[in-house]
């Protein structure tokens, strides 16, 4: 059996018993699957005579190497962003499989399936939707380090982090699955507490989502009144508002940036946050310096409102921001100036 013999819930999480005595299957997986392929055998059985963690942590290393050629090929950095509100929930479905497969009980690793898959769900449709803005493509952020760095510095970032580290770290999202699988051997009813822990990450998704959606409509508002210089009809907006160029209101007038907040809350939950907080500090403080190079209010925004954690009074505006001016009406303003 692909997996350890254990005695209590403790056990599971126990490096030495689940993980490490199955690591000489992880260096003998890609000669075991090349002789199968060659000699005609079921990869399946393969599959379900290999451990679930060391099976999905060796299809990360191999899907980074995929990011890496493909990056370097098409000299466009984004590949795991492409990716980034897939994979997780792939892994997640992956140790459903699994288990299935191999006749154990599976609800509670369902249970998590579902919410992951709302949760890629989600992401999916922001990132089709919005054309690649915040998660679904950081590619903006990877040409503005590309630009600072020496070339070869890059190179090895991008063979290292961009590629590899985060294409591992996207694996390690759903790896706590495989601590939930073992323990569903020796617990294998699911009870109320796994139901609060479901019902506690979808409302996580939820409060994402009416984020996402302040964001896309303000952001949609503020494109059209740069274009027309009319506020649309019933966007909920101000012309100050739009004039100031981010979007203070909704939950947005409480944290700088909420979708963020929820996020790293739901993979504290699920997850080692260590890695994937580190990130989001990055990620974070980049999106910050251009924002507030660009609007010149978003200083003082920075100064009321937190980061990540909400702030008990909403945001309120220091001075009103110029209103923005069309360049057919600066000729008119130009001619009559002539006259």
């Amino acid at each position: 059996m692909a997996l350890p013999a254990l005695k209590s819930l403790e056990d599971c999480a126990d490096y030495s018993k689940v993980i490490e005595p199955f690591l000489p299957q992880l260096y003998e997986l890609p000669s075991n699957v090349f002789s199968t392929v060659t000699s005609g055998e079921s990869l399946l059985s393969l599959y379900a005579d290999t451990n679930p963690l060391v099976s999905g942590f060796a299809f990360s290393i191999f899907i980074g190497g995929i990011f890496w050629i493909a990056s370097e090929v098409n000299r466009n950095y984004s590949q795991v962003d492409r990716f980034w509100s897939l994979l997780p929930a792939f892994y997640n479905a992956h140790f459903s499989a699994w288990t299935h497969l191999n006749n154990l009980p599976s609800q509670r690793v369902d249970l998590v399936l579902l919410w992951s898959a709302i949760w890629s769900a989600r992401l999916t449709f922001n990132y089709w939707r919005k054309g690649g803005y915040e998660i679904g493509s950081e590619d903006y952020r990877w040409e503005i380090i590309r630009g600072r760095c020496h070339p070869v510095i890059f190179f090895i970032f991008n063979a290292t982090f961009i590629s590899f580290i985060q294409s591992i770290l996207l694996f390690l999202l759903a790896a706590p699955t495989y601590v939930i699988l073992l323990a569903s051997k020796i617990e294998p009813k699911v009870g109320l507490v796994d139901l609060l822990f479901t019902i506690t990450e979808l409302a996580l998704v939820l409060s994402e989502w009416f984020s996402d959606q302040q964001q896309w409509d303000y952001q949609t508002a503020k494109r059209n009144y740069q274009q027309t210089a009319k506020i649309p009809q019933g966007c909920g907006h101000t012309q100050e508002d739009l004039n100031r160029g981010f979007i203070t209101s909704g939950l947005w007038a409480y944290c700088r940036h909420p979708n963020f907040t929820g996020e790293q809350t739901i993979c504290w939950a699920a997850s080692g946050p260590l890695f994937l907080i580190m990130l989001f500090q990055g990620s974070t403080w980049l999106t910050e310096l251009l924002t507030a190079g660009k609007y010149p209010e978003y200083k003082s925004y920075q100064k009321q409102v937190g980061v990540l954690l909400p702030s008990l009074r909403p945001y309120k505006p220091v001075v009103a921001t110029p209103k923005i001016i069309r360049t057919s009406d600066l000729a008119k303003r130009e001619k009559s100036k002539e006259k």
